[in-house]
């Protein structure tokens, strides 16, 4: 039965990181499997049943180290905060709830921001507007042509301005 975890938790050379995911996954289940059927060998435990625990352990080191070699080529990162949580006895999604709302809060604290400077930019351009009619009707129309300009080298190229392959035209 040992030998026959062994080989069905025996990990590839050089898995892809998905795969290795998975394999540690599968290990983890069945240690999870042979703490059960450790923890019901020693609640009952007898004297003649002493050589089934021994085989009980062993598999669970042999697994507990098929585990760790499984491990060894996934790299995930778990942020301390949600290590903590767990720690503490509290659920990991609490702490992805509080990192959502917190990104939403301050979301929303830019988007303000970036409205203010719209209000404050277009504020200018009817003061300048007021005080240099010539000048922004100048400034308007070098502004529309390089914008139009920029519009056109971008339909040209395949390219999106932050260096992205255009998929889909938008119309």
């Amino acid at each position: 039965m040992e030998s026959e975890q062994q080989a069905q938790a025996a990990p590839t050379s050089s898995p892809s990181p998905a795969m290795a995911m998975e394999e540690t996954l599968a290990s983890v289940q069945r240690s999870l499997l042979l703490l059960h059927q450790l923890h019901c060998s020693v609640s009952s435990f007898t004297m003649p049943s002493q050589l089934l625990l021994l085989e009980r352990l062993n598999g669970l080191a042999s697994e507990l180290e098929v585990m760790h070699k499984a491990a060894e080529n996934c790299h995930i990162q778990i942020p301390l905060e949600v290590v903590s949580f767990i720690d503490e006895g509290r659920n990991p999604d609490e702490y992805t709830r509080n990192l959502l709302n917190s990104c939403v809060q301050r979301n929303q604290v830019s988007r303000g921001k970036v409205d203010a400077f719209k209000a404050l930019r277009k504020h200018l351009l009817e003061e300048a507007e007021d005080a240099f009619p010539d000048e922004i009707e100048a400034y308007r129309a070098i502004r529309n042509q390089s914008s139009l300009e920029a519009r056109r080298a971008l339909q040209s190229s395949d390219l999106l301005s932050n260096g992205n392959l255009k998929v889909k035209s938008e119309h």
